[in-house]
């Protein structure tokens, strides 16, 4: 029965789509020389896909709950579809809860429109284990400016300044303000990590989960904390991940891995049946927060 209860509990959250209370568009949209995103449903879960506008949309605890802590949500899909009912609006209500921030970031995908002369990368499926050439902390060998990766890099960061400079109305403190990316979009935080120049975009700590490097790994001199979650029957991604937690490390920057032994996930919420870790990533990134005095 108990079971029972919790599967009910988790068809519930899966299915309510959490609305945002505002919606802004990122500077960097004035490079996209169209817009005609669209809405895909998998069942009930949403997608959104095509030519997106990089724009954030934002989802703030209540006031008195706010702790000061800001996330930008960086959704999965393959660099291809932006995964917005499991990455964003789950997540985004379990951080409000918490009282924490949640900011979904609609990055540049592979067949959004570009300026002219704007080189354009691979058509590349990040889940599909067959694509990786080898095991490394750049599984796809993507670069830096070679691709539509780049430009979804400069939208992260755009996200990261946008927030920052909300923070009092939104009840948010300026040094508590990071990433959570999932899968591509884990590759995606993790770009706008390594690339970022800026003081304002520079984000406070870093959450990846199953989301591999897709560029050379160069750590950053200021490297914000790192967590990275990951399974093991993932054996590509999970090599490339267990790569760029020793990258950290030997930069001397504070890192921390969690590999799951079973279970689906960790990029998706599950149900809690107590037959997996895996399950309880979200317990495990809020423990790490805490810890790291990103929260109370």
């Amino acid at each position: 029965m108990k079971r029972i209860s919790l599967m009910v509990a988790f068809a519930a959250l899966v299915f309510f789509h959490l609305h945002a209370q505002q919606t802004l568009v990122l500077p960097t949209a004035s490079e996209v020389k169209q817009v005609n995103e669209h809405i895909s449903y998998r069942g009930e879960l949403k997608d959104i896909i095509g030519e997106v506008q990089p724009s954030v949309e934002v989802y703030l605890p209540d006031a008195d709950k706010a702790n000061g802590c800001a996330v930008v949500l960086c959704p999965g899909g393959g660099l291809r579809a932006l995964s917005w009912t499991t990455d964003v609006e789950q997540v985004a209500r379990l951080l409000n809860e918490h009282g924490i921030a949640a900011i979904g970031l609609k990055y540049r995908l592979n067949n959004t429109a570009f300026p002219k002369g704007m080189k354009m990368g691979p058509m590349v499926d990040v889940t599909a284990i067959g694509h990786f050439p080898h095991a490394d902390a750049n599984p796809l060998h993507y670069e830096a400016g070679d691709s539509v990766f780049f430009c979804a890099a400069q939208d992260a960061m755009a996200a990261i300044r946008l927030v920052r400079q909300h923070a009092t109305d939104w009840h948010i403190e300026t040094d508590k303000v990071g990433y959570m990316g999932f899968s591509a979009g884990g590759g995606v935080a993790l770009a706008a990590t390594m690339l970022c120049e800026d003081e304002t975009a520079r984000p406070s700590f870093i959450c990846t989960n199953y989301g591999p490097s897709l560029m050379s790994v160069c750590v950053p001199e200021q490297a914000p904390p790192l967590l990275i979650l990951s399974r093991v029957d993932h054996p590509n991604v999970a090599a490339g991940l267990l790569d760029l937690f020793m990258e950290w490390k030997k930069a001397g920057a504070n890192a921390e891995l969690h590999l799951y032994g079973d279970g689906r996930g960790p990029y998706t919420l599950m149900p809690h049946t107590g037959e997996t870790t895996t399950e309880n990533w979200f317990t495990h990134f809020m423990q790490w927060l805490s810890a790291k005095h990103f929260i109370r």
